[in-house]
């Protein structure tokens, strides 16, 4: 008893110092769940391997001593400088590390950084033709993809990283949303192209569109911005000037329903007073 006792005071304790996720302090506990769902897929999912091999066994041995080692697949830290966000790196980044140039001397710091070139690629969904810096590996996966819509739209926030390839991406999903409007000379393709990419609407809500490819600070801005609206205090001119209206209104009724009661009266008195008119029978 005492134990068990103990162990739910211990659990208590833990939840009362547990700390609070970024979701539950200020306003980005107003956060809807269409932004959580966009933050889980870009910053909480593990990207895909692009600069190790993954090993799939659990075990493995080592060739010169033989020692049987466990295996840890652990990703190489990578820094994601302001540049990847003006370019689309294909999941690639800058990795730091050490560089033994010469045997005889120390090792010096080194960055690995990724080839980058600028090309231009087309966006089917958009009908227009974008110049972008991108990787060999971004290349090669447009063409793994067969066209530069597809792979966005497949690919998650994770792997594409950049706010740039995130924002195209937002773009083409409201452009289909709307049924390609850009198309809208040439129904026959405006149809064609709908028909090809309406598949990846099936994996997202309106609310979740509107909400995809926000930064945090973004997202937070938006919240207040909907709040300000919510709660926007009306000018008393405007409750005052309502109010008067609402007066006039029911006082024109009051008269005219008077005028009305007031008429009525004075035809009856001027009937009973007609020596020529009917009398009621007894």
């Amino acid at each position: 008893m005492a134990s068990s006792r103990i162990q739910a005071t211990a659990r208590q304790i833990s939840k009362a110092f547990k700390k609070k996720s970024r979701f539950e302090i200020g306003i980005a506990s107003e956060l809807p769940q269409a932004y959580k769902k966009f933050w889980r897929e870009w910053k909480v999912l593990k990207p895909a391997a692009v600069h190790f091999i993954p090993q799939e066994s659990k075990w493995k041995r080592d060739e010169l001593t033989g020692e049987t080692l466990p295996v840890q697949n652990i990703p190489i830290p990578l820094k994601h400088p302001a540049e990847i966000h003006e370019g689309i790196w294909g999941g690639e980044a800058v990795i730091k590390g050490f560089q033994k140039r010469d045997p005889r001397r120390r090792r010096v710091p080194h960055y690995w950084v990724p080839v980058l070139k600028r090309t231009v690629v087309r966006s089917e969904v958009l009908n227009t033709h974008l110049s972008v810096t991108v990787t060999d590996r971004t290349i090669n996966l447009i063409n793994d993809h067969y066209g530069f819509d597809h792979y966005l739209l497949k690919t998650p926030a994770c792997d594409l990283v950049s706010m740039l390839a995130l924002k195209l991406k937002k773009q083409i999903l409201i452009e289909l949303m709307n049924g390609c409007p850009r198309y809208s000379h040439n129904p026959k393709k405006q149809k064609e192209i709908y028909d090809e990419y309406k598949t990846y609407l099936s994996s997202y809500t309106p609310e979740e569109i509107e909400w995809y490819g926000l930064t945090w600070y973004e997202a937070l801005s938006k919240v207040a911005k909907l709040k300000e609206a919510e709660n926007k205090p009306v000018p008393l001119k405007n409750i005052y000037r309502k109010n008067l209206v609402e007066k006039l209104k029911a006082a024109e009724t009051e008269d005219k329903s008077n005028a009305a009661d007031e008429i009525s009266a004075t035809t009856s008195w001027l009937s009973k007073m007609n020596p020529f008119g009917k009398k009621d029978e007894a």
